[in-house]
């Protein structure tokens, strides 16, 4: 049976009390799962998206609940330091949930144009948002930062080379984080989702990827999960429940990685 049908969202009361966190990619999918269970829980969430529209149907819909909207290219300095402003100065976590896909092209077909596009969106925008966002929590002491990798940040048959790389990159700025940071009371981690059931199109387009991959994903990728059952993983590693984990790739993906 699939868990989509037995699993219910309980959110914790008061887990988040207290707290700003910021969750990019807020409009639709993990990233809105994330922001709602995070405000749900009683935290301050500043919700970015590229999206004005997404973000104010967001917070429309959710009047009780403290959601601070700022819509904007996340990869664009200016939108990054317009969300660091938005927490007026206290930032506890961090959700980088932003991302785009690739069409599943091998290495040989991949544009510069896609290759670019992918990198800025899924890496470089973590750096430039991590990279203002740490020294208010070196300040503080404390923090948690979790990276959206995925599965294919820890195998080679899951996307394409621009996606595939770019997730492995993901993993790579996680696991450095983690030890630099560690011994200031700072907590990097990733979650790598498999199948999930959000608006991000994958059109494997590729002949050559459905000749290579096609067969193995359609024996080995497991029911497709929900937004909220990436979200509840997600935020307990954003919350203090995750005091001692740090630097680790927890994979959200029904069992996909064991295969």
């Amino acid at each position: 049976m699939s868990t989509e049908t037995t699993w219910q969202e309980v959110p914790t009361t008061g887990r988040f009390a207290g707290q700003t966190v910021i969750v990019t990619g807020a409009g639709s999918g993990i990233g809105e799962a994330t922001a709602l269970r995070v405000a749900r829980e009683g935290g301050k969430v500043i919700a970015a998206d590229i999206s004005t529209e997404r973000l104010d149907a967001l917070v429309s819909a959710n009047p009780d609940l403290d959601l601070v909207p700022v819509a904007g290219d996340i990869t664009n300095q200016q939108v990054v330091d317009s969300v660091v402003a938005a927490a007026n100065g206290r930032i506890d976590a961090l959700a980088n949930v932003a991302g785009i896909m690739d069409k599943f092209e091998p290495i040989h077909e991949v544009e510069d144009s896609t290759w670019e596009r992918v990198f800025n969106v899924n890496v470089t925008s973590i750096l430039r948002l991590t990279r203002a966002v740490v020294p208010l929590m070196l300040e503080a002491g404390r923090g948690s930062v979790v990276n959206i990798s995925s599965e294919a940040g820890i195998r080679g048959s899951a996307a394409g080379a621009a996606y595939t790389a770019s997730k492995h990159a993901v993993v790579g700025i996680t696991k450095n984080s983690a030890v630099m940071y560690g011994k200031s009371g700072l907590r990097f981690n990733a979650v790598a989702p498999g199948a999930t059931i959000t608006n991000i199109e994958a059109p494997m387009d590729s002949t050559f990827a459905q000749q290579n991959l096609g067969p193995l994903m359609a024996v080995n990728v497991p029911t497709a999960a929900t937004a909220a059952q990436l979200a509840a993983s997600i935020t307990f590693l954003l919350s203090d429940d995750d005091t001692n984990v740090n630097g680790v790739i927890l994979a959200s993906d029904g069992g996909w990685s064991a295969v």
